[in-house]
């Protein structure tokens, strides 16, 4: 497969080495932005990308679902989103996101990095690998290095994060059943989320580094015999705390290494790869 990604904006986008993944809030988050229409193999992404400063390193902002939240989870073009950053030069992904808790410890505005997926999505294209036998690694599905850094500077700057727990994505946009949500409770899984698959695994497929930071904005279903989640209290709390999320992941582009040599990094050793990806380095 030949890359043919393009930009349409003012003028050639330049380099970008990290991207955010995330609501709209994230616009105020890049400095003097420029913004750049792409298309790639698989279609347009989401939307426009905007390129610009943090802390001195040049990054690119996509918000998954578009500037007017016009994509619901299902309906995201993921595989277009995660090409389109990788041909811009990204190669470290910060993914924040939304998500319910399972825990009862974890209540609303409790930040999580969790290390672990469950995958209970149908029907979304997952993969850029339909021909060939190319398995790449996903036991750990995110970032050592960028878990990491993100629980180090919470810890440091930004009070308690909860460093693990398994983040199950679920197929949306409806919200779970009280019983679905006392299942996956029972299955000792910590959170509950729409967007995390398959951009995790595509962004390993791509090598590309990704790291999910999660704001919990409610407690699903089957936490007790009250708790209903609605879209209202999700969007009232992730509001509230977009500000916090924004200013400890200004500190975390800081701290991410300008040169990887982790896991990601390596996921194509070995494996011979069907089409050239792409990306300026």
């Amino acid at each position: 497969m030949v890359d043919h990604t393009t930009a349409r904006g003012s003028g050639e986008a330049p380099d970008a080495e990290i991207a955010v993944i995330g609501g709209s809030g994230f616009y105020s988050f890049i400095e003097d932005p420029q913004e750049f229409r792409l298309t790639t193999p698989y279609g347009e992404p989401s939307d426009a990308v905007a390129i610009g400063r943090v802390g001195g390193r040049m990054v690119a902002f996509l918000p998954r679902h578009g500037r007017g939240h016009e994509h619901p989870p299902h309906r995201i073009n993921y595989r277009a989103n995660m090409w389109a950053l990788r041909s811009l030069g990204v190669r470290q992904v910060l993914a924040p996101c939304a998500v319910g808790s399972l825990r009862p410890e974890h209540g609303p505005g409790t930040l999580v990095v969790p290390d672990g997926l469950v995958d209970r999505t149908s029907g979304r294209a997952q993969t850029y690998f339909d021909t060939g036998a190319v398995h790449v690694p996903f036991a750990d599905p995110y970032c050592p290095v960028g878990r990491g850094i993100v629980v180090k500077t919470a810890t440091e700057s930004w009070g308690e994060i909860v460093d693990g727990g398994a983040m199950v994505v679920v197929e949306g946009p409806r919200f779970s059943t009280r019983t679905e949500s006392q299942w996956y409770a029972r299955q000792g899984w910590s959170l509950v989320n729409m967007t995390g698959h398959p951009e995790a695994v595509l962004a390993r497929e791509l090598a590309l580094c990704y790291t999910p930071v999660a704001l919990v904005t409610d407690f699903d279903a089957g936490i007790d015999a009250e708790s209903a989640v609605s879209q209202a209290e999700v969007f009232r709390v992730f509001s509230a705390n977009i500000e916090r999320l924004r200013g400890l992941l200004r500190e975390v582009v800081r701290a991410l290494p300008t040169e990887r040599n982790c896991l990601c990094a390596h996921a194509h050793d070995g494996i011979e790869l069907p089409f050239p990806l792409p990306g300026r380095h």
